[in-house]
């Protein structure tokens, strides 16, 4: 799933992204209004965690925005206003939920995965199944034949993106753009290394395999 996170204080903005990380969230992050509103019109997000005192162009605005070009992305709010009146015009302006700062990240979770849950106009699925592989994407777990596979984060990153797109042959380039955020050269061999993790955790206890090679283009996960 993939998180959409405007917030200008950088140490604020790196602490949020390394958890939705290691909790196994994509997430783009964006320290300005603008920009992040243009994220937000652009591509299609499971949730938004949105400050309000932005450059550029403040949170409210960037929400409102949204909501007047039909975007339903789930917005929670966060912000260092703490007033009864700031939250009641944050959630009517297009708000979804609100926190105020300092918070707990775990709450954070939590609540971004609450508001997941709950969006009706979330049409992506919350389960995933290929073959006897499963995946429960709000609890992020993994299980093959009932079995649970414990996955570090870029793993799962991978396989979800993998379990997406089942049948499909990924190129090197889009995993590195999909899973890592950022682009690498393409002809590192970083995505041949966590295929071969993904591949001993997912294949080697069991006699059909589900991650392929296709040589000189990418990998394709499909039962065969």
């Amino acid at each position: 799933m993939r998180i959409l996170l405007i917030e200008d204080d950088v140490k604020i903005a790196s602490f949020i992204e390394k958890g939705f990380k290691e909790a196994g969230f994509s997430v783009d992050k964006c320290t300005d209004g603008q920009t992040g509103l243009e994220h937000a019109l652009a591509v299609a997000y499971d949730a938004a965690v949105v400050d309000l005192m932005l450059p550029g162009r403040d949170g409210l605005s960037v929400i409102e925005a949204m909501r007047a070009e039909e975007v339903n992305t789930p917005v929670l709010i966060l912000s260092a206003r703490q007033s009864v009146d700031d939250r009641i015009q944050g959630l009517q302006r297009g708000g979804d939920d609100y926190m105020v700062k300092p918070f707990s990240f775990s709450e954070l979770l939590a609540r971004i995965q609450a508001l997941i849950r709950r969006d009706k106009k979330n049409t992506k699925p919350m389960f995933l199944a290929v073959a006897d592989l499963e995946m429960d994407l709000l609890k992020h777990e993994v299980c093959r034949n009932g079995e649970k596979i414990d996955l570090p984060s870029k793993e799962y990153a991978l396989l979800e993106y993998m379990m997406h797109n089942p049948g499909i042959v990924l190129s090197k380039t889009s995993i590195l753009e999909r899973v890592y955020d950022y682009s690498f050269d393409p002809q590192t061999n970083v995505v041949d290394v966590l295929v071969c993790r993904l591949r001993n955790k997912v294949d080697k206890d069991f006699n059909v395999k589900m991650i392929h090679t296709v040589r000189g283009v990418g990998y394709v996960l499909k039962a065969e």
